[in-house]
């Protein structure tokens, strides 16, 4: 009762915050709902509708927490082409059939959300679905340009249209018509707004978005020539077309064409387009949420599907989550859902009272947004930013825009995917490693006792394939818990799975826990951009690691530096030192690499690669280790946890020593060594209790050094500072012990 109460409070405190944000979103919603419309060929109302049904819907059923709904950027290519191919010339039957395939994709949403298929846009490559978004930024740009410029006429397929700004511009120089030459102005004077509103530092001109300054300036000539009486230059065709009636003016969907196939193609088209749109949307709101938020994908897609089927039922657009507007809701405070439903009523309230004011705005005005929105969609920073991936992901970018651009968006990314592959392929130089590693377990994830850490080993390869498997174990671990996955057993993984683990990482680290990256510091890349692919070279020497720095290698440099130690990243193939050590009296240790440096005292923290076992039982080893050289002697000995490492002792012929008075240390570790006498002098009460209350490290001495290791793999860069920390505590202690004796 008590927490219901508390939420009540917080919503009604909150209250102010989400109807301003409400308000300031609606500004951007309503030209932006009237644009997509008309870019789709349909009524302008029909991109009003979805917002306001989403709005209301999305809020009180979804899942997730600050995002807004409505008209999707990605569907207007999708709608487009639904609604000129069913109408087979007839645009505005072509709209009612598309109504119906829009009422059929929000059932199928819904189905969606229920099979709990909330995952579907992790089964794509990233570098293909940012071709897909600017295939769609550029159909968008190629057929609103032409209406920017004042040519409502235009036709075509995406790449004729293209080719015909050329044509489009020489004719607006050519033109006589005061009507076209008025339109283009205030298209072009938009888009200069679109593109430099921005670099405006005026609190006040902020205040209102780019787009509804954009509507009140056109609105405003309007009327400033009705009282001055000077004539309205543009004629009414390049106008918007509000009904008289809007209530009255609502359509419903013509379901004549379900059972044709090229009305099946377009619901699937949708559904694909909607999901995928939404789904990215959310999980990029979900790392602005100030609350630190996780949205439940699965519900906002029952949601998201339930609003789709009502707006096609009364003429609307689908409705889809979006990102552009969502940030808006999050930067003007927004705390909840509600901020959704006011935007919805706001925009309710301009479209029943602001009628005949939204008549005066010319369609050169909408398109010139559309025109920057389709541009930011396919920006040449964005192309060279995944170019600096790699190679391979631009050439999987570029199929699949192309693909798209002559296709449809469906064979677009299926272009995209099947490239992906290929490539993959090629870099592996094998497919086996793909077809018969795919339906195997590769994740093994359990929780370290001692460090209370989640461990994530990931064997064989991991791609955009099955990439699922491991969202699926790092989902059920607590966004403030310490998390290492661990690649070191993985030949491939792909830039799909780096940059989704990034994201990971970053809503981690807002929760107050962390997701750090090991294994991958010998995998082979050509780029050194973090999220580059990297693969296993088996039986080649290891490059000069500095070219491609892993993000842990990163951090060791940086951690160096904080201790005033030298980072060393190359391999060191002279190990004797090692093998004085039990630990590694029968294992073969190649080499060490990734190695922090003391060089005043000559301790050394290190990454160690060894081998057990010999022929088909060989087993590779990975493991960071300390070597602390000693200015003073020390009696030969090893310390464990009890029981880990009591068979390998004595076979060394090593028994357990007691120390007295300490039974719970006795009972928890074991110590072995030949001078047990000076053994126990050397475990004093403070040694004993030192080591109590500290993490478990396997310790040894051969007398003139010692020897810590945590755990047999790799350790994260924090374990690796608390071990840098327990070792140079411990080797003070032991000097003053000796020192003492």
């Amino acid at each position: 009762m008590i927490a219901k109460k508390s939420h009540a409070t917080i919503f009604i405190k909150d209250l102010p915050k989400n109807v301003f944000a409400g308000f300031v979103v609606s500004l951007i919603a309503l030209p932006l709902g009237l644009g997509l419309a008309l870019a789709s060929e349909a009524p302008p109302i029909a991109g009003i509708i979805p917002a306001v049904v989403g709005g209301v819907i999305v809020a009180v059923l979804g899942g997730s927490h600050v995002t807004i709904t409505g008209p999707g950027n990605g569907l207007v290519i999708v709608l487009l082409g639904a609604i000129t191919t069913l109408g087979g010339g007839d645009l505005y039957q072509g709209y009612l059939f598309t109504l119906a395939a829009v009422v059929f994709s929000g059932i199928l949403m819904m189905l969606l959300g229920f099979l709990r298929m909330g995952r579907l846009a992790d089964f794509f490559p990233a570098s293909a679905i940012q071709g897909m978004l600017a295939a769609i930024g550029i159909g968008i740009l190629a057929k609103q340009f032409h209406i920017m410029i004042g040519n409502n006429n235009e036709a075509g397929n995406i790449l004729s249209l293209l080719l015909q700004i050329p044509a489009g511009l020489i004719a607006l120089w050519e033109t006589d018509s005061l009507s076209v030459l008025s339109a283009a102005v205030i298209g072009f004077l938009s888009l200069f707004i679109m593109a430099f509103y921005a670099k405006i530092r005026n609190r006040i001109v902020q205040l209102i978005p780019a787009p509804m300054w954009i509507l009140i300036l056109s609105i405003g000539f309007n009327y400033f020539c009705s009282w001055t009486g000077i004539t309205y230059p543009i004629d009414d065709k390049f106008l918007i077309p509000i009904p008289d009636n809007v209530i009255s003016s609502l359509v419903f969907p013509d379901f004549g064409k379900v059972l044709e196939v090229p009305f099946v193609i377009a619901v699937f088209a949708i559904t694909l387009i909607a999901s995928i749109e939404s789904l990215l949307s959310i999980k990029a709101v979900d790392k602005l949420d100030p609350g630190n938020r996780h949205s439940n994908v699965n519900k906002d897609l029952k949601a998201l599907g339930l609003a789709t089927t009502i707006s096609g039922f009364i003429g609307g657009l689908n409705v889809v989550t979006v990102i552009a507007r969502s940030s808006v809701n999050v930067n003007t405070g927004a705390t909840n859902r509600s901020a959704n439903f006011f935007h919805a009523v706001f925009l309710v309230a301009f479209v029943l009272i602001f009628q005949e004011q939204l008549r005066k705005i010319p369609l050169s005005a909408l398109a010139a947004i559309l025109v920057y929105t389709g541009y930011k969609l396919a920006t040449p920073s964005a192309i060279k930013k995944i170019a600096s991936i790699g190679k391979e992901q631009i050439i999987i970018f570029f199929a699949t825009v192309l693909a798209t651009l002559t296709t449809n968006l469906i064979t677009g990314i299926a272009v995209g995917i099947l490239v992906t592959f290929i490539i993959h392929i090629l870099i592996n130089k094998s497919i086996l490693l793909f077809i018969t590693h795919l339906f195997k377990p590769n994740i093994l994830m359990f929780r370290e006792a001692d460090g209370g850490n989640y461990f994530v080993s990931v064997k064989h390869f991991c791609s955009f394939m099955n990439y699922y498997k491991l969202k699926n174990k790092l989902d059920v671990i607590s966004e403030n818990e310490e998390v290492v996955v661990d690649f070191s057993m993985c030949s491939f993984v792909d830039h799909t799975v780096l940059e989704g683990l990034e994201n990971y990482r970053e809503i981690f680290d807002l929760k107050g826990g962390h997701i750090e990256l090991i294994g991958l510091d010998k995998h082979e890349t050509d780029s050194v951009h973090p999220f580059a692919i990297r693969k296993i070279i088996p039986l080649r020497a290891l490059k000069p690691i500095e070219r491609y720095f892993t993000s842990r290698q990163e951090d060791l440099k940086e951690a160096a530096k904080d201790f005033k130690w030298k980072y060393v990243p190359k391999k060191k193939k002279d190990t004797h030192f090692l093998r004085n050590f039990v630990f590694f009296n029968s294992r073969n240790i190649p080499f060490c690499y990734n190695q922090l440096k003391d060089e005043k005292n000559k301790i050394g923290v290190f990454d160690v690669e060894f081998t057990e076992g010999e022929f088909i039982a060989k087993e590779v080893i990975k493991a960071t280790v300390m070597h602390i050289p000693l200015s003073f002697n020390l009696p030969v000995f090893t310390l464990d946890k009890e029981g880990l490492l009591g068979l390998l002792y004595n076979l060394s012929g090593f028994d357990d020593i007691e120390i007295s008075n300490h039974p719970d240390f006795n009972k928890r570790f074991r110590l072995s060594g030949e001078d047990q006498p000076a053994i126990s002098r050397l475990f004093t009460d403070e040694l004993v209790l030192f080591l109590e209350s500290n993490p478990y490290y396997h310790v040894e001495s051969n007398g003139s050094a010692l020897l810590i290791l945590k755990k047999e793999r790799l350790l994260s860069v924090k374990e690796i500072k608390g071990m840098i920390y327990f070792g140079k505590q411990l080797q003070k202690l032991l000097q003053t012990e000796q020192n003492a004796q």
